[in-house]
């Protein structure tokens, strides 16, 4: 298994070596460690838990024109290319296509217990310090303001209007990074995300007094 983690690896870095800097290899690095961590407590199958983990963004849909196929198909193609096992792909496939948070949108399609170990991990590189920093590196990139007092948080919303929002940055952190904290499966996850959530929130009282000159 060690060879061809290797080869996935080296793949992934050569695919997202121009990634946007919250979506590039480092944070796949993050995932994958984070994800062993959490599987050793979990004990899913560590094959597809690698392999997820290490291709879940290799063709983020917000940088492939919203398309959430590209990504899957690839990790698919690439797994094929390695000689790993028709049912692992079509396991690691399926954990890309239903993993992500927008996707939280909708009745759930498919889940395991590898699915949601991945998707814990890759949730809690959204929150906490790194979390913070990503969320401000993304908006950077589509130029979104950093907070507007006039234009509040939206409740309830969509999978359409999360995908295609334009809100200030400090309005993602009421639409999701606040919310993933509960939304955690694993024992592990939900223990690491506790500590981070409670960084967010101490962020963001002092973002609030700061942006009032105190």
């Amino acid at each position: 298994m060690q060879g061809t983690i290797e080869k996935t690896i080296n793949f992934v870095q050569k695919t997202l070596a121009n990634a946007e800097a919250g979506h590039d290899w480092f944070h796949i690095e993050r995932v994958f460690k984070t994800a062993q961590s959490i599987n050793q407590h979990e004990k899913g199958d560590e094959q597809v838990v690698a392999f997820a983990a290490l291709l879940h963004d290799i063709a983020d849909p917000k940088f492939n024109n919203g398309d959430e196929e590209v990504g899957p198909n690839m990790a698919a193609t690439f797994l094929a290319s390695i000689g790993i096992d028709e049912e692992v792909i079509t396991h690691v496939k399926l954990i890309i296509q239903n993993m992500s948070f927008k996707n939280s949108f909708d009745s759930a399609a498919f889940t395991s217990k590898e699915m949601q170990i991945v998707q814990d991990a890759d949730r809690l590189d959204a929150i906490g310090a790194i979390g913070i920093a990503r969320a401000f590196t993304y908006g950077g990139f589509k130029n979104r303001v950093l907070y507007d007092p006039a234009i509040k948080p939206e409740e309830h919303l969509t999978k359409e209007r999360y995908k295609n929002t334009t809100a200030p940055t400090i309005n993602h952190f009421y639409e999701k990074l606040l919310l993933l904290k509960d939304l955690m499966n694993t024992d592990a996850g939900k223990a690491i995300a506790a500590e981070r959530h409670h960084f967010m929130e101490l962020y963001l009282q002092h973002f609030y007094k700061e942006w009032e000159g105190k």
